[in-house]
């Protein structure tokens, strides 16, 4: 079974930079994407940005213009740049693979999320 295993997340001042990093592991898949959700307690788990193999990539509408998500499909890996920070960016930072099962059929696999808190 996939394994999703995300790090860097911290405490940072507003304005300041963070950089998260995820890996995927767990034998041989295909993976469709992997990104990035955030989530408050109490509050949805929303898209960050997502990165799919083609390089094509989805950013939720908070973040555009100051995160940006890169990665290698060939080592199952990705990484989120987080400039510009605010308060309202704290959050658990969730990785996402989509594993590719069929031509039809996805699975989401999260990992435990890293904490990012964004204050003065």
């Amino acid at each position: 079974q996939v394994q999703v295993l995300e790090s860097g997340g911290g405490l940072v001042q507003p304005g300041g930079s963070l950089r998260l990093s995820c890996v995927a592991s767990g034998g041989v898949f295909d993976l469709n994407a992997m990104g990035w959700y955030r989530q408050v307690p109490g509050e949805d788990r929303d898209l960050v940005a997502l990165m799919h193999t083609s390089g094509s990539t989805n950013y939720g509408n908070k973040v555009k213009g100051r995160f940006t998500i890169s990665g290698d499909s060939a080592k199952n890996t990705v990484h989120l740049q987080m400039n510009s920070l605010k308060p309202e960016d704290t959050a658990v930072y969730y990785c996402i693979a989509l594993e590719r099962l069929s031509a039809l059929d996805e699975a989401a696999h999260w990992g435990q999320g890293t904490q990012v808190t964004v204050s003065s």
